[in-house]
C-alpha cells in the first residue's frame, strides 16, 4: 500500500492550492517544502521587528484566488484580512511628472486628461476593451487546462468571446499601448507592468496589456504580510486532512516504467504515492529530480528550449521615519523605449546599474503592524538583474551596490531615506536561488512570451511520466499569485478526472 494518495513537492501558492483541493477530494495528501515557511515568493519574513514580503507585494485578480477558497468551502474574504489599496499606484515618470491612478476608472481618466487631454478617449476605449477581455479570460482561460491543441479548442469553444480578442495574441504589450495612447508619458505610466510578466514591453505578449486595466478591478494587501494568502490555503488544507512538512527537501522522484510512484528525500527516506504533483521549476523537476533517462527524446529537447524567466533583485528596508510617499505602491518608471533598451543593452549584457527603476512598496502604509511603533517598512523591487553579473560576483558586489542604490533612491525618490535606515537586506538572483531553490533566481520560473505560453508551457498533466502533474509558475497559466493558485485548481481537476 502506498504511504499517501498524493504527494505535492513545494508549498508555494500552486502547491498549497492543489494540495488543499486534493484533501477536499478525500485523498491522503502530503505537501513537502524545503524551506522553513510556506509561500515561496509570496511569503513574509521578520528581522528585528520589521516584517518584509519576500517577493509578491499586493493581490490582484482577487476573484480568481477566491475561487480556490470557495472550492474549499470558504471564501478569500473570510480567510484573509485584506486591505484595499487606492490608488493602485503613484507613478514617478523619468521627467519628474507624478501621476496617481485611483481605482475608479473615471478618476483615472481625469488624471490622464490632466497630463494628456487627447488620451482621455483612449483610456475609455482601452478600459472598455480590456474589461471585456478580462471577464472572458476569467471565464475561459484561468482555470482551463492547456495541455494540448484539443484543450485550446475546448477553451475557445466554451468561451467564444475570447475569439474577439485575437489581436492581443499576435501583438506585443507595447503595440497595444501605442494603439490606445499617443502621449509618451501616458504610455510610460503603464509600461512597467510588462515586467510583472518578466519581459520588456516589446517582447511581452499583448494580452498582458490588460494588467493596467485589471488593477482597477481591485488591488489589496494582506494584513500581516503576503504570507497571509498561502498561510490561509495551508490552514484550510490542514482542516481537510492535508499534511505539510517544512524543511523537507526532495532529492528525486521515484519512477518505475515511466510512472511516478513516490519521492526520495535528501536523507534517503522514500515515501510512496500513486500521484505526484510538482510545484517547483519544471526544468529542475524533469532534469534533476526525474532524470533524462526516464524522458522521451522529444521531451528532453523541449525542456532545453525553455529559458528561465528574469530575476528581480529586492532591497528590504526598515526605517525609523515616515517616508515622504503617498501610497502603498510607487512606480519609478522609464519611457517605453528605454525599458526595451535596458533589456538588451544592460540586463542581457550582465550589467546592473545604480540608477534604478522599479517598485517602491510601502507596506506599513497599509499595515502599520509590520514595523515597530513610529517605524516603517519599505521594499524596493529593482530592475531585472542578470544571474551572472559582469566583472564580479553578486556576493562581492552586493554591499557596495546596496549602499549606492539606497543613496540613489534617497536623492531622487525618497528624501531622507539614507539617514533613516535601521535594517537593510539585499536579495540578489543568487540569494533567491539559494533560498527558494529557484534556478538563476527566476521569479516566474520560465519565460512567458507567446512561444512559452498555454500549450507551449510544460503540461499540467505530464506527457512523459504517468501519475505526474504540475502546478505553479512553470505551467499554464504562468507566474503570479492568482495564476499559480489557478494552476492548482487545474491540476486538482485533472487528477480528479484521470486518477
Amino acid at each position: 500500500m502506498p504511504d499517501y494518495d498524493a504527494i505535492v513537492i513545494g508549498a508555494g501558492c500552486g502547491g498549497l492550492s492543489v494540495g488543499a483541493q486534493l484533501a477536499k477530494q478525500g485523498r491522503k495528501t502530503l505537501v513537502l517544502e524545503q524551506s522553513e515557511r510556506v509561500g515561496g515568493c509570496c511569503s513574509t519574513f521578520e528581522r528585528n521587528g520589521y516584517h518584509f514580503d519576500l517577493g509578491a507585494s499586493v493581490i490582484e485578480d482577487a476573484e480568481v484566488i477566491n475561487w480556490a477558497f470557495e472550492r474549499l468551502g470558504t471564501t478569500l474574504w473570510d480567510e484573509v484580512d485584506l486591505v484595499p489599496c487606492d490608488p493602485t499606484y503613484t507613478v514617478q515618470l523619468k521627467d519628474g511628472t507624478q501621476m496617481h491612478y485611483p481605482i475608479a476608472l473615471e478618476d483615472s481618466e481625469k488624471e490622464i486628461a490632466r497630463i494628456a487631454p487627447e488620451d482621455a478617449a483612449g483610456w475609455r476605449a482601452f478600459s472598455k476593451y480590456m474589461q471585456g477581455f478580462l471577464h472572458a479570460s476569467l471565464d475561459g482561460f484561468f482555470v482551463q487546462p492547456a495541455n494540448n491543441l484539443a484543450d485550446m479548442v475546448t477553451m475557445f469553444t466554451k468561451t467564444p468571446a475570447l475569439l474577439k480578442y485575437g489581436p492581443l495574441f499576435v501583438s506585443s504589450y507595447q503595440d497595444v499601448l501605442y494603439h490606445y495612447f499617443k502621449d509618451r508619458r501616458i504610455r510610460e505610466s503603464m509600461s512597467f507592468q510588462s515586467f510583472f510578466v518578466g519581459l520588456p514591453p516589446e517582447l511581452c505578449p499583448g494580452y498582458f496589456a490588460m494588467i493596467p486595466y485589471s488593477e482597477h478591478e481591485g488591488v489589496y494587501y494582506s494584513k500581516g504580510g503576503m504570507i497571509g494568502i498561502p498561510a490561509a490555503l495551508q490552514r484550510c488544507g490542514e482542516k481537510l486532512g492535508m499534511e505539510i512538512r517544512l524543511k523537507t527537501r526532495v532529492k528525486r522522484v521515484l519512477v518505475r516504467n515511466r510512472r511516478a510512484i513516490g519521492v526520495e528525500l535528501m536523507d534517503g527516506t522514500e515515501i510512496t504515492a500513486p500521484v505526484i504533483v510538482s510545484d517547483i521549476n519544471a526544468r529542475q523537476l524533469y532534469e534533476k529530480l526525474i532524470g533524462e533517462e526516464h524522458l522521451p527524446w522529444l521531451t528532453r529537447i523541449g525542456l532545453k528550449s525553455h529559458e528561465y524567466s528574469m530575476a528581480t533583485p529586492m532591497i528590504y528596508l526598515g526605517v525609523d521615519y515616515e517616508p515622504p510617499l503617498d501610497s502603498h505602491h510607487t512606480l519609478v518608471t522609464l519611457p517605453t523605449d528605454e525599458l526595451d533598451d535596458f533589456w538588451w543593452k544592460t540586463y542581457k549584457q550582465g550589467k546592473f546599474p545604480v540608477d534604478q527603476f522599479g517598485i517602491i512598496s510601502w507596506t506599513s502604509y497599509s499595515d502599520p503592524g509590520l514595523a515597530p511603533d513610529g517605524h516603517h517598512v519599505l521594499i524596493l523591487t529593482l530592475a531585472p538583474g542578470p544571474y551572472k553579473l559582469e566583472g564580479r560576483s553578486w556576493d562581492e558586489a552586493k554591499p557596495e551596490l546596496m549602499e549606492k542604490i539606497i543613496n540613489y533612491y534617497s536623492e531622487h525618490y525618497i528624501p531622507g531615506l539614507a539617514e533613516h535606515v535601521k535594517v537593510a537586506e539585499f536579495s540578489t538572483p543568487v540569494d533567491f536561488e539559494r533560498e527558494l531553490l529557484s534556478p538563476e533566481g527566476a521569479i516566474y520560473a520560465l519565460r512567458q512570451d507567446v512561444t512559452n505560453a498555454t500549450v507551449f508551457r510544460p503540461a499540467a498533466k505530464s506527457k512523459a511520466i504517468k501519475g505526474l502533474y504540475l502546478a505553479g509558475a512553470s505551467t499554464h497559466p504562468g507566474g503570479g499569485v492568482p495564476t499559480t493558485i489557478s494552476s492548482g485548481m487545474i491540476a486538482a481537476d485533472l487528477i480528479e478526472k484521470y486518477e
